[in-house]
């Protein structure tokens, strides 16, 4: 079958187009005839970092399409059901930008309801990323909470989830993106940037109670949060000290992957329009490089997707 290989790292340039073996679905597994795999920072750290298995590496954390068989002991799932699925591309056979990709049941369900494949693949592991992150600050109904680069994909996410949790939320955006953001559900949309903690503590003089940080801002935005609030961190950031009492929450998603009753609630807030879902653009295997150049030039507003 056809993937998407990184044969060592590099640049764009080590992304090919790589033959990889088929397997079975085992036990509690399921293989799926991928239309659509979206491509996220992570697979650009994958890229030029490598893993800890052999290459060639397939990245992708994500992907949509069609059941193609189950395994045994696998009956909340049946062979044609069109679904969505999280996956760890740092395993021995890699991750979703492959043809056929066999993976645990319990990281698939089925696609929103109204979305085509290409809109589902853009949200199993931002989406489970974002909960995670919500879980990790456990900020009650009313508190505040702060998100950097509400714009982007995973910002959107936490924005939606935020707001189906009861939280208020304050978002940034750049002046073009404030009608988008509001969109989201946000309650309160101030300028990116220099001026972010400012803005955010003219709304919420007493600081607000988290932030989660998607635009790794990381300590610049302390400023925001009240004494003893804790911000939500993505890609590993791990500050030395803090102040005035905040925490920081690494949200590693590679612990979620599995978790059905997340990726459940995802579908249902997308079928309802309550999460948006944004396909950026859409390459052949073949041109995963220039995939991976868009999203790495930041700015995209949704995602990049390998489609086979």
């Amino acid at each position: 079958m056809r993937a998407v290989g990184i044969i060592a790292p590099g640049g764009p340039e080590v992304l090919q187009v790589i033959e990889r073996a088929a397997r079975e679905p085992e036990t509690g597994e399921v293989r799926i005839a991928v239309h659509a795999a979206a491509v996220n920072p992570t697979d650009i750290g994958l890229r030029r970092a490598g893993a800890a298995v052999p290459a060639p590496w397939t990245p992708g954390m994500d992907a949509a399409g069609v059941i193609e068989s189950v395994g045994a002991g696998v009956d909340r799932l049946k062979v044609g059901d069109e679904v969505m699925a999280a996956v760890s591309p740092r395993r021995p056979e890699g991750g979703a930008q492959v043809e056929l990709l066999v993976v645990p049941a319990a990281s698939v369900v089925s696609i929103p309801t109204g979305a085509s494949l290409e809109q589902a693949a853009t949200l199993p592991m931002n989406g489970l990323t974002a909960m995670l992150g919500l879980e990790l600050l456990g900020l009650r109904t009313g508190a505040t909470l702060a998100v950097t680069g509400a714009a982007g994909l995973l910002g959107s996410y936490v924005v939606g989830l935020a707001k189906d949790a009861g939280l208020r939320v304050i978002g940034d955006a750049k002046p073009e993106d404030e009608e988008l953001v509001r969109g989201f559900g946000a309650d309160v949309v101030v300028p990116r940037g220099e001026g972010f903690v400012a803005a955010v503590r003219a709304t919420a003089p007493a600081g607000v109670d988290g932030i989660y940080d998607t635009a790794l801002l990381h300590d610049t935005v302390f400023g925001a949060l009240r004494d003893g609030g804790a911000m939500a961190v993505v890609r590993g950031w791990k500050p030395a000290s803090t102040e005035r009492g905040i925490t920081v929450k690494q949200v590693m998603v590679s612990e979620a992957l599995e978790r059905t009753d997340w990726l459940e609630h995802l579908r249902e807030l997308a079928a309802d329009g309550r999460l948006q879902l944004r396909v950026a653009a859409t390459f052949p295997p073949e041109r995963a490089a220039e995939a991976e150049e868009l999203m790495d030039a930041g700015g995209l507003r949704g995602r990049a997707l390998i489609v086979f």
